[in-house]
């Protein structure tokens, strides 16, 4: 991913540490990075939505996934990167864990999990953006919206994907199996994150990874860096699995309006085959996602039901701030991106 620029004293110094060789002398960068670190985490008044700290820690995680233009691959496991890291997650960690709406937790079971995973997402009173696209939104909008899902979509499954070797039995095949779906059951041209691409190169868009992050706000990083550290942290396995059954309950119906929005617009099936693949798709992958992978997860190892349902909580409430901002942005009659679309990067 090409380098994005610096949004506040942490990203800067994290950028200008990570300009240098994983190897080379301290040059005073490292203690500069670990001193703004710490003086903004004490001043942000909102970590979630806080631009340099999601962007720094945004910066950090894509070390993990392809890496970042210029950059040694070194850094990824580099200690100091690893500290920014560790500094960031755990009041991040903190705040949703505060935030999140977590249920009344039903008995660890297959259809108990389930049917109060469905009963959590089922009462979940977020903003719909798919109704507002389906009805209402102009063409603007609605490529505002794609580069908006551009920095989770291109990477579509990445995050989720960390959890197979975490872990095991019942629960592993059944992500396995999901998974297998999201990457096109080996074929490329099926993998959701290039039928995602397809759909951004239909409508103009420049569907290389990480080409709209400069223009997102804080909250789209947010969204995408919950899922990292759900998925890189085995302690978080639980959230990581409840994290994706929620995402797949609230995505077919979404999924069916999001492709009427775009049909409304005049686009054709080249740019709404993403969105018709996945009103299918996942409507089989909730019922995997919410049995066989967390109800077979809180069965084995009940300890994990709590974070189950903190992490499909956590994503809600997440996905509903950025929601929220997007169509409070659009009913104003502004932009839901940080620079307009018509003076973000060009296609």
């Amino acid at each position: 991913m090409r380098l994005p620029t610096s949004r506040g004293p942490v990203s800067g110094a994290l950028l200008e540490l990570l300009d240098t060789s994983p190897t080379a002398p301290d040059t005073g960068l490292a203690s500069a990075l670990r001193e703004r670190t710490a003086a903004a985490l004490a001043d942000t008044a909102d970590i979630v939505q806080d631009d340099d700290l999601q962007t720094a820690l945004f910066l950090a995680y894509e070390l993990r996934y392809s890496g970042l233009h210029g950059v040694d691959d070194d850094w990824e496991w580099h200690p100091e990167v690893l500290a920014l890291c560790a500094a960031i997650e755990a009041p991040f960690e903190q705040a949703l864990r505060e935030r999140a709406s977590v249920p009344d937790l039903p008995e660890p079971g297959l259809e108990s999990v389930a049917a109060a995973l469905f009963e959590l997402t089922g009462s979940d009173t977020g903003p719909s953006v798919s109704r507002y696209l389906a009805k209402k939104a102009t063409d603007e909008q609605a490529r505002e919206f794609l580069i908006l899902r551009s920095i989770y979509q291109l990477k579509e499954a990445d995050p989720h994907t960390w959890a197979i070797p975490r872990l095991r039995r019942h629960a592993k095949a059944a992500l396995v199996e999901i998974q297998a779906d999201e990457y096109g059951g080996g074929r490329f041209d099926r993998m959701h994150a290039e039928l995602f691409a397809r759909t951004l190169r239909g409508v103009g868009l420049d569907a290389t990874n990480g080409h709209y992050v400069d223009v997102v706000p804080a909250i789209t990083l947010a969204s995408s860096n919950m899922m990292t550290m759900f998925g890189t942290h085995r302690r978080l396995r639980g959230a990581i699995a409840g994290h994706l059954a929620a995402f797949e309950m609230t995505s077919s119906l979404p999924n069916r309006l999001y492709g009427n929005g775009f049909r409304r617009l005049g686009y054709d099936a080249d740019v709404t085959f993403y969105f018709d693949e996945h009103v299918e798709a996942d409507a089989v992958h909730e019922q995997i996602a919410a049995r066989d992978l967390a109800g077979s997860l809180a069965t084995d190892e009940p300890e994990l039901l709590e974070d189950v349902f903190f992490g499909a909580a956590a994503g809600l409430y997440v996905d509903g701030l950025a929601g929220a901002q997007q169509i409070d942005a659009w009913t104003a009659g502004t932009s839901a991106l940080r620079v307009p679309q018509s003076a973000a990067v060009p296609a």
